[in-house]
């Protein structure tokens, strides 16, 4: 029998994950069908029971339900607890359920894609959401020598800053609202919801002075609001859609025991899905 899975989300009609994960099987030679379930907000546990009920092995999850996916599971990988998110699940035999959380591993593998190495560089985030939240531990696990936290609430940024000094007390780590000048940084790394809204950022000069790369966690069709804005400061740019094909790939690992070729699968998503967006 086909192991079979789904990604869970509302709304979930944009996802591309059975596209991922169709071509995943294709290039590891493995029998999986995977598909998209639209969740009703209040029916996520509900769902849960049914995919186990049919027999499926597991779950990708996407707003809004990374949270109470998180709170249901019964073990919980380092990385999933770290980030306080879900977004990987697996039915276990027993009857018990399974939380990975890969969109740390996949930012981590994409930033490694294009700029090398994350051992002594520095980083700018922007953001302190649940989304910056679930992807800071694996950075820092990499061997980051800086992190600088900035958010329109300087308070978020600063909470989330305070939690991660615990943990990593050898790596400089500060925090502040966009109005705080920041130590200098290699990356720079948008984690806000300016890719939805449409709205700027109040950017600064002098975040961008030797910078190597300007990575926004968003993607679309066109270019991001940030990635135009930080353009302008003629640093080199880059949307969020390898870190969407390497956290799918991680998901794959997770489930299969098998990490899929990437590269293939991300230029074919350019050259694909990306241009119907």
């Amino acid at each position: 029998m086909t192991d079979r899975y789904a990604v869970l989300g509302n709304p979930i009609q944009h996802s591309k994950s059975p596209w991922l994960h169709a071509r995943f099987a294709e290039l590891t030679g493995q029998s999986i069908e995977y598909g998209r379930l639209l969740v009703p907000l209040t029916g996520f546990k509900t769902t849960l029971a049914a995919m186990r009920a049919a027999g499926m092995k597991g779950a990708n999850v996407t707003v809004p339900f990374k949270f109470e996916a998180f709170d249901l599971c019964d073990s919980l990988t380092d990385r999933a607890r770290s980030a306080g998110a879900v977004n990987t699940l697996r039915f276990l035999p027993g009857g018990g359920l399974a939380g990975d959380n890969t969109d740390g591993a996949g930012l981590l593998a994409d930033l490694s894609r294009l700029t090398g190495s994350l051992v002594n560089r520095r980083l700018l985030m922007l953001g302190a959401g649940g989304a910056v939240a679930g992807v800071l531990e694996p950075l820092l696990e990499a061997g980051l020598s800086s992190l600088v936290l900035l958010n329109r609430t300087p308070e978020k940024a600063c909470v989330l800053a305070q939690r991660l000094k615990e943990r990593f007390a050898s790596v400089h780590i500060e925090a502040g609202g966009f109005d705080h000048a920041p130590m200098p940084a290699d990356i720079i790394v948008n984690g806000t919801s300016s890719g939805l809204t449409g709205e700027p950022i109040p950017l600064h000069p002098v975040w961008f002075e030797g910078v190597q790369l300007a990575y926004d966690m968003m993607y679309g069709a066109q270019p991001t609001v940030f990635m135009n804005q930080a353009a302008a400061f003629s640093v080199p740019v880059s949307d969020g859609l390898g870190m969407l094909v390497e956290q799918a790939a991680e998901a794959f690992l997770v489930w299969r025991g098998v990490r899929p070729p990437t590269a293939s699968v991300l230029q074919a998503a350019r050259d694909s899905f990306l241009k119907a967006i």
